[in-house]
């Protein structure tokens, strides 16, 4: 999809996370993060097959043991999406998630120092840069070390970026720049201010996040707000929507929705609906259920319209590779502005569902 508007995006170095370029001139890339026990190595692969299915590009698991370490391997055998180890506290569990062959590891080196000390965040880099993949320096707001919140009174955007400026000189003095890095607060305004101050420090590619963001909608909001807010200043490489759902692919829809409303990338449909109003003639709950169930399995970046009266209806279909159109007792079919089909108010997704099969069939030609 053209970006009409032209966002700028910030130059940063390339990193390669298996197969997947971050940074540089690679698009915008889209995570996601397991919510099974890593040990149950089916249903782990079975959940990542999901989410690649849904459009994720890259696929982080907990590695909360040894019995979770000792599986990867059998996990990356089974997928094809680059997968990454996610380390707290031991640096042991980092240092078996490498020799798994992992593709990245994300620690949160105020963690692992805390229990191994600096020694045990160096051997993991020394084991990183032998094996040849990339690391994740991951700060939180919630364990920044005690030494900066103590300079900073509370866990600041000053502060994180400060930790990760530290880990990132600790990384370089050991001759290992294959980093990538993330700020993440929950509260939305710091965690703005901690990417565009760190953004404007380092060229190293930026993991964008809200952390703990909250249940669907809270969270996708909070999400949309964070992270598009700094993906429309050309800040951010690749990130993660985090929400707390059972259906873990509503992470990758959220992600998709937001670099699609900024046209940076587009992943399937870009949807346009009436939100009715006292014109309206028509069922639009049931009728735009009705489309988006057709569309549901379309992969295609097409703009699809669903309109409830006669006032923005034409307008919108002149916008649209396709558009729905109802009014009273009856509707309308149009592809690209144009009007190609009339039926009732009962035959519109059927109609629909047709001229759709067969614009696809014209791209196709």
């Amino acid at each position: 999809m053209e970006n009409s508007w032209s966002i700028k995006r910030r130059k940063t170095r390339r990193i390669n996370v298996g197969n997947v370029s971050v940074g540089g001139d690679a698009p915008v890339r889209v995570q996601s993060m397991c919510n099974t026990d890593t040990r149950n190595v089916k249903a782990t692969i079975d959940q990542i097959h999901e989410l690649e299915d849904a459009g994720c590009e890259i696929i982080r698991v907990a590695v909360p043991d040894k019995q979770a370490a000792s599986v990867l391997h059998e996990i990356k055998r089974g997928i094809d999406l680059p997968l990454v180890a996610d380390i707290h506290f031991d640096h042991e569990l980092a240092l078996e998630a490498i020799k798994q062959g992992v593709d990245k590891i994300r620690i949160n080196p105020g963690n692992i120092a805390m229990r191994s000390g600096r020694k045990g965040v160096e051997e993991v880099v020394r084991a990183a840069k032998d094996a040849g993949i990339a690391i994740r320096i991951g700060v939180n707001s919630g364990s920044i070390e005690k030494h900066l919140i103590d300079k900073y009174g509370y866990p600041t955007p000053e502060a994180a970026v400060e930790s990760a400026l530290d880990h990132i000189r600790f990384c370089e003095s050991l001759d290992f720049e294959n980093l990538i890095i993330s700020v993440k607060f929950s509260r939305v305004p710091e965690m703005i201010s901690a990417y565009k101050l760190l953004s404007s420090k380092i060229d190293y590619p930026l993991h964008l996040g809200v952390t703990e963001a909250g249940t669907s909608w809270i969270g996708t909001i909070k999400s949309a707000i964070g992270i598009g807010t700094l993906l429309s200043m050309g800040i951010g490489d690749t990130f993660r929507v985090s929400l707390t759902t059972p259906d873990k692919t509503e992470e990758i829809r959220t992600a998709y929705e937001i670099l699609k409303s900024l046209e940076i990338r587009s992943h399937g449909p870009m949807f346009t609906s009436c939100p009715t109003c006292g014109r309206t003639e028509v069922d639009m709950l049931k009728l735009t259920k009705g489309v988006q169930d057709v569309l549901k399995d379309v992969k295609e970046p097409i703009r699809v319209a669903v309109m409830g009266c006669i006032v923005n209806g034409p307008g919108e279909a002149k916008e649209a590779d396709i558009a729905v159109v109802g009014g009273k007792g009856r509707g309308a079919i149009y592809k690209k502005g144009k009007l190609v089909k009339t039926t009732t108010e009962e035959g519109l997704i059927d109609a629909f569902k047709a001229e759709l099969d067969a614009l696809g069939k014209e791209s196709q030609a």
